[in-house]
């Protein structure tokens, strides 16, 4: 995959997007993880045509420059069943057509059955996700993969908190990101990651967002990896 810029102006303006959209938040927020977080980010919040137009546009974006191989989407249920839709309008958009498919929580009995939905699962196959909390969801999404007789190649997020996962309720030596990708042997696209946000809001001249800063800055050393 390519390298990142020191300055990613993709990530900034995405950070924006996000921050403008209502889906990224600051204040007090207890996680999964049981951890108070200065920030929250909820992809569910992008429940319009125009904000989930937008974000598969940076997805796409960022897929294209990330130089991934990948031959179709899969979208783990509930909330990557409308992003692996979502990005494969604007990946056929922007010239890059691809099939896509889903899982069902449960597996259905009657018409075609079973818990995968839409395209054929084969070849090199890309996930798409919010976030990445553990990476419970992908070791999954894996499994289904391979029992289809495909390659999972990758995982696309949105937002990679680069925070020690959890394992057991104690912390682990590595972001679950990392964990994905060193142990499991998955490369990551994220569109942006806490070091973007950072950069944003010490960038940012709009004194209300600029101070919250510092919160981040120490969770971020707190728990960051």
């Amino acid at each position: 995959m390519t390298t990142r810029p020191t300055t990613d102006p993709l990530a900034q303006d995405f950070v924006r997007f996000a921050v403008e959209a209502g889906v990224l938040r600051f204040g007090e927020f207890k996680t999964k993880a049981g951890r108070l977080s200065p920030y929250f980010f909820n992809a569910g919040l992008f429940d319009d045509g125009a904000k989930l137009g937008r974000l598969a546009e940076f997805y796409a974006r960022r897929l294209i420059a990330s130089g991934l191989q990948f031959d179709m989407l899969f979208g783990p249920a509930y909330k990557g069943i409308t992003l692996a839709a979502a990005v494969a309008i604007e990946l056929a958009r922007q010239g890059r057509n691809v099939p896509f498919a889903y899982n069902r929580k449960e597996a259905k009995d009657h018409g075609e059955g079973g818990t995968l939905v839409g395209a054929k699962v084969a070849g090199r196959v890309l996930i798409i996700d919010d976030v990445m909390s553990a990476g419970t969801s992908v070791r999954e999404s894996i499994a289904m993969i391979h029992a289809a007789g495909a390659t999972p190649c990758g995982v696309a997020i949105a937002l990679d908190r680069q925070e020690k996962a959890t394992d057991g309720g104690a912390d682990t030596p590595w972001s679950a990101v990392q964990y994905v990708q060193q142990q499991l042997g998955l490369e990551v696209a994220a569109i942006a990651t806490l070091s973007d946000l950072l950069q944003y809001l010490q960038s940012n001249a709009d004194g209300a967002l600029s101070a919250h800063f510092g919160a981040v800055a120490a969770y971020r050393e707190r728990y960051g990896v």
